[in-house]
């Protein structure tokens, strides 16, 4: 069995190292990267299982980023989940119309990121 795959893309680099070990330590392999343009490069390269998407990063926001994924017949089945604290207003409208998945309110505990994972793909070897 392949061990499923997590692509965490965050600016902030304190909740990206404690949502990465947590999912780790629960059996996901987890890729990290730090900005939207970086998230959909990554995003290419490895086909993860599920993308979580922060809203607000520098270079590339990610409602930009999810929009760029599911353009692309290679990224586009991908489901992704957006981090963000406006997930009901202009923010989560935009998000769901370039197809986005869901939502995560932050912030957000590492057992809550798990659950919402665990939703989406299941356990991480099944």
């Amino acid at each position: 069995m392949d061990q499923k795959t997590v692509l965490i893309v965050e600016d902030q680099i304190d909740f990206l190292a404690i949502h990465k070990i947590f999912l780790e330590r629960n059996g996901y392999r987890v890729l990290s990267a730090e900005n939207g343009r970086e998230g959909v490069k990554c995003a290419r390269e490895h086909h993860p299982n599920l993308i979580l998407m922060d809203y607000s990063m520098p270079e590339l926001d990610g409602v930009g980023a999810i929009r760029q994924l599911k353009q692309d017949p290679a990224t586009a089945d991908i489901p992704v989940v957006l981090l963000t604290a406006h997930a009901y207003g202009s923010v989560g409208r935009r998000a769901r119309e370039v197809g986005c998945a869901g939502f995560l309110a932050k912030p957000c505990d590492p057992q809550r990121v798990l659950n919402e994972v665990q939703q989406w793909i299941g356990s991480p070897a099944n």
